[in-house]
C-alpha cells in the first residue's frame, strides 16, 4: 500500500497530508523541525492494522499554507479539530511528537470530546514542564534555545544558511542511536525547512507560546486515556520532567524506551508501532 498525498481546507488554510489505510482515524502530529515524513514508518503499520492513518504538515510547515498569523495555541488546537471534521470524523485517535505533542496535550485539555485516545511521544505536559524547569536549572539550560528563538529574523538566517545544515545537525545530534537518519532523510527535512516562509512560521510556534505565557497552561487534569512513550536517551528533555505527570492525567500509561533519543517514532519504529497498535485496540 502506497502513501497517498492530498490537500484539504481546514480552519481557513490549506493543509497537505499523507495518509494510508481505512478505518478509525489516527491523526499524527509532527514536531520541530519536521513534517509529515517523521511518521513514514507508522503510516503503513497503522494501515495494515485497520486504521486510517493521516500525518499532516502542520500549519506553516512544508507544503501546508504559511499564514503570517495563527500560531497561538488556540489556533493550533482549532487546526486539529478542523482537520478531523474536514476528514469526515467527529472523534479521532491523536498522537503527537515534540511540538505536535504539545499541541496534542492542549487538544486533550481543551477539546476532550474530540478524542478517543491520546498518545504522546517525547513531549512534556505543558503545566508539568513549566513547574519542572523552575526547579531544575539543567533542564532550563537545555531549553535555552527556545529563548534564542525569540530574537527577530536572526534564527531564520542561521537555521537556513548552508542549505539548512543546522537542521540536519540538530536531527543527528539529538538521536540516541547513530545512523537513524540517512542523508536522504535529512534532505527531506532540509528541503521542507527551506520552503519560502517555513523557517519563520515554524519559529512562530516558540514565539507565540512565549508571548501567551502561563495563561495557556492547563490548570485541570486531562481525562482522555493517555499513553506516553518516552525515549530515555533524549538529550533535550529530561525523563524526570514526567515525574509529576499523574497529577495532570487521570488515565495515564507511561512507557520508557531505553536507548532511544528525541526522535522517538523514527528511532524505535518497531517498538512505537507495536505499542501504538496495542493501545488503539484497547480504546476502540
Amino acid at each position: 500500500m502506497e502513501t497517498q498525498h492530498h490537500f484539504i481546507e481546514a480552519n481557513g488554510i490549506r493543509f497537505h497530508y499523507a495518509g494510508q489505510g481505512s478505518g478509525p482515524l489516527v491523526l499524527l502530529l509532527h514536531g520541530f523541525p519536521e513534517c509529515w515524513y517523521s511518521w513514514r514508518k507508522q503510516l503503513p503499520a497503522l494501515a495494515d492494522g485497520g486504521y486510517r492513518a493521516v500525518a499532516p504538515d502542520m500549519r506553516g510547515y512544508n507544503l501546508t499554507d504559511k499564514p503570517r498569523r495563527g500560531y497561538n495555541i488556540e489556533s493550533l488546537v482549532d487546526d486539529v479539530a478542523a482537520l478531523a471534521h474536514a476528514l469526515g470524523e467527529d472523534r479521532v485517535h491523536l498522537a503527537g511528537h515534540d511540538w505536535g505533542g504539545i499541541v496534542a496535550w492542549q487538544v486533550a485539555w481543551r477539546k476532550p470530546e474530540l478524542l478517543r485516545s491520546l498518545t504522546i511521544l517525547n513531549a512534556p505536559h505543558p503545566a508539568a514542564f513549566a513547574r519542572y524547569v523552575r526547579s531544575h536549572p539543567r533542564q532550563l539550560l537545555k531549553s535555552a534555545y527556545m529563548a534564542a528563538f525569540q530574537i527577530p529574523r536572526l534564527p531564520e538566517r542561521l537555521l537556513t544558511r548552508d542549505r539548512a545544515s543546522a537542521i540536519a545537525s540538530a536531527l543527528r545530534n539529538s538521536a540516541g542511536r547513530p545512523g537513524v537518519f540517512s542523508d536522504a532523510d535529512l534532505d527531506v527535512y532540509r528541503e521542507a525547512f527551506l520552503r519560502p516562509g517555513a523557517a519563520h512560521s515554524s519559529l512562530e510556534y516558540y514565539r507565540q507560546v512565549f508571548r501567551q505565557g502561563p495563561a495557556v497552561l492547563p490548570d485541570s487534569p486531562i481525562h482522555v486515556p493517555t499513553m506516553v512513550l518516552w525515549g530515555q536517551a533524549d538529550p533535550v528533555l529530561n525523563e524526570d520532567s514526567n515525574a509529576d505527570l499523574a497529577r495532570w492525567v487521570d488515565d495515564l500509561t507511561f512507557k520508557p524506551i531505553p536507548g532511544c533519543g528525541h526522535w522517538t517514532q523514527q528511532e524505535a519504529p518497531e517498538v512505537v508501532n507495536a505499542e501504538l497498535l496495542d493501545w488503539l485496540a484497547a480504546h476502540p
